[in-house]
């Protein structure tokens, strides 16, 4: 705390200068498309992938905040079928969890593996039936814009993400290819503070898949 000059009364710094503080940045991002809630909501996410390069345990509890403050974004803004696939991912975050923690031989850590083909198999023949539905129920709904793009960038984030709860290395394949179709559906959408934040998960995901990789020969070694 500062002092007057002359004097040895402590001078009060202002008690609510961090909260105008906040408030104006709120205010800020709202008159240019977005929200605090949406800015906490998009560091954790980048906390939380940055965490599983790493493959450090943390990712998944962050995971599950990053999920939750969606929801609730996706709420308020009444997109209720994203709200919804928050539920999914809080699920696949839970197990994710887990499967770290106990998911190895004998309960012990989980280790980074490889796609086995009959698990590529099985995948691609769901993943074709839920983009083909999803395509199908959402190119229906009024204003809606590259229906089956996103339908089939939703279904590969799904699959992507439940490999990752396995440590299945592939999985930073199929980020890689999801971000970059996210990062130009996005300019082409003129989103572009949400372009680059995929920009940036693009980058983290080719991060990942080094890393893992590493790991993988290491513990083949």
């Amino acid at each position: 705390m500062r002092l007057r000059r002359g004097s040895s009364v402590p001078a009060r710094l202002p008690r609510h200068r961090s909260r105008t503080d906040v408030t104006f940045l709120c205010t800020w991002l709202a008159a240019h498309g977005t929200s605090c809630l949406e800015l906490v909501a998009v560091l954790f996410g980048i906390v939380s992938v940055f965490l599983s390069v790493r493959e450090n345990i943390w990712s998944w509890p962050t995971a599950l905040v990053n999920v939750a403050l969606y929801f609730a974004l996706f709420f308020r803004s009444g997109l209720y079928s994203d709200m919804g696939l928050q539920v999914v991912y809080f699920a696949l975050s839970v197990y994710g969890w887990y499967e770290w923690l106990y998911g190895g031989a004998g309960r012990t850590t989980l280790r980074v593996t490889r796609v086995p083909a009959r698990v590529w198999a099985i995948c691609a023949v769901i993943g074709v039936a839920v983009w083909a539905t999803l395509g199908k129920l959402t190119s229906h709904l009024p204003g809606v814009a590259l229906p089956y793009v996103d339908a089939a960038t939703t279904t590969v984030s799904l699959i992507a993400q439940w490999m990752m709860t396995r440590k299945l290395l592939e999985n930073w394949t199929l980020w890689i290819i999801v971000d970059v179709v996210y990062v130009g559906m996005f300019i082409f959408k003129g989103l572009y503070l949400t372009a680059g934040n995929y920009a940036v998960y693009l980058v983290l995901a080719i991060m990942g898949h080094v890393a893992w990789k590493r790991s993988l020969n290491q513990t083949a070694a």
